[in-house]
This record gives C-alpha cells, structure tokens and sequence, in this order.
C-alpha cells in the first residue's frame, strides 16, 4: 500500500493530519537535516505513527532511519525524546502487532543516548513474556520481530543501572518457557542469546543470580510429559541455551567492531547450563 494511501485511509477515518504529507525519504537523502517548514513537535508526531504503520514501507523504511539519527544526534531535546519513550510504553498495549512490536525499538533507541524511566521497564515487562503473535516476519505487514526487537531492548534494559540484571534475566525465562506454536525461525534464538549474554556481563551479579534463572527451564525440560513432537518453546529454549552456552564460553560483543567481553561467573554459568541441557539428553 502506498503512502498515500494509508495517510487517505486513516483521513477518511477521523484521523487528522498536517495538510501535506513529510517526504522522509527525501529527509534521510539530505542527511537527516530538519525542514525548516514543519515543527520539531509536529515531525516527531509524524515520526511516531510511521513507527506503527502496518505498511512495511513506512514503518521500516526512512522514517525509521531519521528517527534513530535524530535521536543519536540529539536534534529531538530530551523532554521530547522522554515523552516518545512514554508513548512508545504504552503502545506496548496497542491492538496491532506492528505497533507492539517496534515500540522497543524505539525504546532502544532512547535508552542508548542516555533517556529512561522506570515506568518504561515495567511495561516492558508486562508485554514481552505475554505476546502471543511471535512471527518473524508477515508477507503483508514486514518484519515484526516480538521476540528479536524485545531481546535487544532486554539487553539495553539489563546493562541500564537502574535496572536489576536479574529481572531482566527472569524476564528471558518467562519469554523462553511461555507456550506457543511458533518455533524461531528468523535468528530469534541468536538475538534473545547475545542479548541474555550482555546481561551475564554486569559485575553486580552474584553467582546465585547468574544461574538461579535458568531454574524454571530446567523445570520444563524435566517434565515427564513433554509429547512428540517436542513443543516450540522447547525447541526455543534448547537452540537459545546452546548459543548462549558457546557466548559463556567465548565471550560476548557489545558491538559489530568491539572485542568480546566475558560473562560474569562465567564457569558456574556454563556448567548451570550444561546441566539443563542435559535434562533432555537424558530423557
């Protein structure tokens, strides 16, 4: 669907919109520079709704990237930035999957130049363990991402020091082990690892709390009634554990260019894994 056309389909509906529709394309073509015809309040607005469109086009495409420029370059002022980060919490409640699912991108975005707020967790909490709709990627509405763009926020959350490593690491548990149909299929797995592993990073762990999370999983790979075949979020536990096994081991990168960190109480977590996964080698 075009642009146009959703910004017509949303008209007609009772929304009400600036009189000419923003080009972001042209925006980010021009080095992100501001146009000096709209306002800083109204460009944000628009950025915001883009960042929920169910076009895949708009959602995902320039708006996107002018957003996360502008916020890195601080062009968007902090009192601005932190009432998108209010907005973006309560769009975790949103009806539409897309909605739901780019709001911790945007999240992330905030938390890395530096904005928080409490609040922000807590819905994030709320939401990510709880949805439902886990697909990667939809033919019609692009990528979604629940459990991948959630990762990476949990990971940004759990390096933050005002929040607790520990929640964030029960956190991952309750995602891992909640049922569903949806077996991780767009690097999933990958991402909820590195993001548990940069977790594992922060010196204020104890041992207990390094390991103790991975307690209701074992619980669930030592049930006596797991079925055949093995249910999805199993399967999910089992491909995330092993990479995060090889991450305690090797170390993880904060970055694409920076040298692998490693985990804290590194041997007590792999050996807390190693015997996890054995509970299904055993069976």
């Amino acid at each position: 669907m075009s642009s146009y056309a959703v910004y017509s389909r949303r008209a007609t509906a009772g929304c009400v919109y600036p009189p000419a529709m923003i080009d972001w394309t042209r925006i980010e073509a021009a080095d992100c520079a501001v146009p000096a015809d709209r306002t800083m309040e109204e460009l944000v607005r628009e950025l915001s709704r883009a960042l929920a469109d169910p076009d895949p086009l708009i959602r995902d495409g320039a708006a996107y990237s002018v957003l996360a420029t502008w916020i890195a370059r601080g062009v968007i002022d902090a009192p601005r930035r932190l009432a998108l980060g209010d907005e973006m919490a309560d769009r975790f409640r949103d009806p539409e999957i897309q909605a739901r699912t780019f709001a911790p991108l945007v999240l992330d975005m905030l938390v890395a130049k530096g904005d928080f707020k409490a609040r922000w967790v807590d819905a994030f909490a709320d939401w990510y363990p709880n949805e439902k709709d886990l697909r990667g990627h939809d033919e019609k509405l692009g990528w979604l991402h629940a459990v991948a763009h959630g990762a990476d926020l949990l990971g940004s959350f759990g390096q933050h020091p005002e929040v607790a490593p520990v929640r964030m690491l029960h956190l991952a548990a309750a995602r891992l082990t909640a049922p569903t149909v949806h077996v991780y299929e767009q690097l999933e797995d990958d991402r909820l690892a590195r993001a548990v592993a940069r977790v594992l990073t922060r010196q204020d762990l104890s041992e207990h709390d390094a390991t103790a999370w991975l307690d209701p999983i074992g619980v669930c790979f030592g049930t006596d009634h797991i079925g055949v075949p093995v249910p999805a979020h199993l399967s999910n536990c089992l491909r995330t554990l092993r990479l995060l096994y090889i991450l305690a081991d090797r170390g993880v990168r904060p970055g694409p260019d920076a040298a692998p960190e490693a985990l804290r109480h590194r041997e007590a977590v792999k050996a807390r894994l190693a015997s996890v996964l054995d509970l299904i080698v055993k069976r």
